[in-house]
C-alpha cells in the first residue's frame, strides 16, 4: 500500500519502519513544518492507498476531513477529539467514508480493555470493591489523563451500575472513577486497573516496552481497513462485537 503519515513524532518514525518491513511505501510525510501543504491535491498525487494519522489534538479533524474530501480511508491514532466523534462519524455514514479510530491500537492493550469489561460486569454484583485506574508515561506525554486511560474507565462505567464519571484526581464521590496520572521517563506506557476491597485487591496491568506494538496494531489496522466502509474500532478487528 501507498501510505501517508500524518504526524512524524516518535510514534511516526516507529510506523514508517514496521511499514516497511511489512512491504509497504511510505509514499507521503505530513510533519509540523508542512503540514499546511496537506490537500486532496497532494494526496491524490502521491496515489495513497490509505492515511494514518498521529498529529495533534488541534489538527485532527482537519487532517480527517481533508483524508474524507479525497475518499481516502484513514486510520487515527490521535486522543482528546472524541467530543467531535458525532460530527466524524456523521460525514462517514452520509459520504460512505472509511475510518479507523482507536485510543490504543496495541492487540494486548485491547485484549486487556476486553478483560476490564467483563471483570466491570462482574463486579456489579461484589459492591465491596472500588475501581481505580492509574496510568503512566514518558514526560513528553501531551494529554493527561491519557485516552488509553480514558478508554478503560469509560468502559468499565458503561458496566459498572454504580459509576458515572471518571476524574483525573482522587475519588470525592461514589460515582467516580478515580485516574491517576503519572509522568517518569521513559516509559512506553503502563496502565492498572485495580478493584480493592478490604479483603483484598484485583488488578490487570499492560505494561508497554516500545512503541511497537502500537505501531504494528495502526499497520495492521490501515491493512484491514483499506476495503471497508463505516467507522471502525479495535472491536470490530479482533472480532470483540
Amino acid at each position: 500500500m501507498n501510505i501517508a503519515l500524518i504526524g512524524y513524532g516518535k510514534m511516526g518514525k516507529t510506523i514508517e519502519q514496521i511499514a516497511q518491513e511489512r512491504g509497504h511505501n511510505i509514499a507521503l510525510i505530513i510533519d509540523s513544518k508542512n503540514a499546511h501543504h496537506l490537500s486532496i491535491d497532494l494526496l491524490k498525487e502521491h496515489n495513497i492507498d490509505v492515511a494514518i494519522e498521529f498529529s495533534t489534538p488541534s489538527t485532527v479533524i482537519r487532517n480527517i476531513n481533508i483524508c474524507f474530501d479525497a475518499h481516502i480511508p484513514v486510520v487515527v491514532g490521535t486522543t482528546a477529539w472524541e467530543g467531535q466523534e458525532s460530527t466524524i462519524m456523521k460525514r462517514t455514514m452520509e459520504e460512505r467514508q472509511s475510518i479507523f479510530a482507536a485510543s490504543n491500537f496495541s492487540i494486548g492493550m485491547n485484549l486487556t480493555f476486553e478483560l476490564n469489561r467483563k471483570l466491570s460486569h462482574w463486579m456489579n454484583d461484589f459492591p465491596e470493591y472500588n475501581i481505580e485506574i492509574e496510568e503512566i508515561h514518558h514526560t513528553e506525554k501531551i494529554d493527561s489523563p491519557s485516552g488509553t486511560a480514558i478508554s478503560l474507565a469509560k468502559d468499565s462505567i458503561s458496566k459498572l451500575n454504580a459509576k458515572t464519571k471518571w476524574v483525573n484526581t482522587a475519588q470525592n464521590q461514589e460515582d467516580e472513577i478515580a485516574i491517576i496520572s503519572k509522568r517518569q521517563a521513559n516509559v512506553a506506557g503502563t496502565h492498572t486497573v485495580t478493584f480493592q476491597s478490604e479483603i483484598d485487591n484485583i488488578k490487570i496491568e499492560h505494561q508497554a516496552h516500545n512503541r511497537d506494538g502500537f505501531a504494528k496494531g495502526a499497520l495492521i489496522a490501515a491493512e484491514w481497513i483499506a476495503d471497508k466502509v463505516g467507522y471502525f474500532g479495535m472491536n470490530d478487528l479482533l472480532k470483540f462485537n
